[in-house]
């Protein structure tokens, strides 16, 4: 019997007026009555695309018709068996263009709203029966190092625990989370829901040494000799790129990276609660599209700031940043400075930062990028006051590990270079998520981890890496 067609469900948010004055979390979730309904929508496709866009292979319909019974139990476990860290993904995921991207739904109306779901499912799941431990491996003997206790690194230390191996993480900062923790604001991912997910894979028996900076106070080298029989490098893309503009020294010219450690990891919106400060300014400029560019424009609205200007060099159509948070920004208050780059940065005589140079631009050729060049237009020249700039134009890898690593392999951007099954160049060391990739996404750096422990789980055991299916398809044509 063909199912009765229903509209998507929307979760109720903090109305824009309200949301601008503090850090809480701007949506407030489904009901249960409302997340069984959105459930009800899936059409249990016998070929579910939707798997396909999802990097941690969450069986997706076979939570969906959990919900739809009302068993949020089954639905969440179907969940955790492949992914650990369902409060996080059903937050910061870009489903639309992953799993919710597939769905067929999505062809000739709105898809399901998977995302919303999985994070209706994590949150029901810590407040009515807290968490349930997977069923684990018989210990094996084997130590594991992960470095960094980012995404990737916390995914790949929740298997490889789980499949039995004895698993240490070694994290530079006094909290886990990496990116979570540092990167995104409080009113999109709450930290105390962070701290819940890391609590999660302690309790699969991960140890998790804290202030420890692998590079400075053991090298990767130095803990294969302690008798780690692998090294997992997550170590992530925490270094700044500046765009080397006259004045860009100014004082009140941060780096994303910066601005957001303090508000996020420090709280320096609780100052003087908080002894982390932060400049507070009254005319923001924040420098990019992406969605690190929409989370310090939003942090800044919070902190006080009576004007911030969004300023990117292209059109918002080529925005990398997702369309809830565009859209979040604009309802907030946020001035879009679209198709304009900066040329320099003007200071006072003291050497605080007050405004921007900047010049008109118009879209050109596709780039490598496949978005459109932006083209300066001559004589476009204008200025934009500005006492606080935030400069996210994106991060590059950390480079610690990879200087002090013999043997490992780099790339020219600096990430450390790693095959298909997240094998790094030097025997029992591995590497996955930014380091490897560049400043990508929280799910795709989990997917990396998750590829890291299988990969790590087979050399240990002597087992051959699987053969992808076009290729197996090959040998098959070949014997005919």
């Amino acid at each position: 019997m063909p199912k009765v067609k229903i509209d998507r469900h929307y979760m109720k948010e903090q109305p824009p007026t309200e949301r601008v004055r503090n850090f809480n979390e701007v949506p407030y979730g489904f009901t249960p009555e409302q997340a069984m309904a959105e459930a009800s929508r899936c059409l249990q496709c016998k070929k579910p695309l939707c798997m396909n866009g999802c990097p941690v292979e969450v069986n997706i319909p076979a939570f969906l018709a959990k919900v739809e019974e009302g068993d949020f139990k089954a639905a969440i476990g179907i969940i955790k068996n492949t992914n650990g860290l369902p409060a996080i993904c059903g937050r910061v995921c870009p489903q639309e263009s992953q799993c919710e991207a597939k769905c067929v739904l999505g062809k000739k109306g709105k898809p399901v709203a998977i995302g919303n779901l999985e994070r209706f499912l994590a949150d029901w799941e810590r407040e009515n029966i807290g968490y349930t431990l997977p069923e684990m491996g018989p210990k094996n003997g084997y130590r594991i190092a992960i470095v960094g206790a980012g995404p990737a690194g916390l995914t790949c230390a929740a298997d490889l625990s789980m499949l039995g191996y004895e698993v240490t993480v070694f994290e530079a900062f006094h909290k886990a989370g990496g990116v979570l923790v540092y990167g995104i604001p409080e009113f999109r991912l709450p930290k105390g829901i962070v701290q819940k997910e890391v609590d999660y894979v302690s309790s699969l028996g991960v140890d998790i040494q804290y202030n420890y900076v692998v590079g400075k106070l053991d090298t990767v080298d130095e803990l294969l000799e302690q008798g780690f029989s692998a090294v997992f490098v997550g170590t992530g893309a925490g270094l700044p790129n500046f765009m080397g503009l006259p004045g860009e020294n100014s004082i009140g010219v941060y780096s994303a990276n910066e601005y957001l450690t303090r508000s996020n990891l420090m709280k320096a919106y609780e100052f003087p609660k908080s002894r982390t400060p932060v400049i507070l300014g009254k005319n923001v400029a924040v420098l990019g599209g992406g969605n690190v560019a929409m989370d310090s424009a939003r942090t800044a609205i919070r902190l006080g700031a009576d004007q911030v200007n969004l300023v990117y060099r292209r059109s918002r159509v080529e925005m990398p940043a997702r369309a809830e948070e565009v859209h979040h920004a604009e309802e907030e208050g946020l001035n879009f400075n679209l198709l304009c780059n900066p040329l320099s940065f003007t200071a006072d005589e003291r050497g605080w930062v007050t405004g921007m140079n900047c010049i008109r631009m118009e879209l050109g050729e596709p780039d490598a990028s496949g978005r459109r060049r932006p083209v300066p237009i001559e004589g476009s020249e204008f200025f934009i006051e500005a006492d606080v700039v935030v400069v996210a134009i994106g991060n590059g890898p950390n480079p610690l590990i990879p200087k002090t690593t013999k043997d490992i392999d780099t790339s020219k951007w600096g990430t450390i270079v790693a095959d298909e099954f997240a094998r790094t160049s030097k025997k029992g060391v591995y590497a996955g998520g930014d380091i490897v990739s560049g400043a990508a996404t929280v799910i795709l750096a989990m997917g990396a981890g998750k590829m890291a422990a299988r990969t790590i789980d087979r050399d240990i055991r002597g087992i051959p890496d699987p053969v992808p299916e076009e290729k197996e398809e090959k040998k098959a044509k070949k014997k005919e």
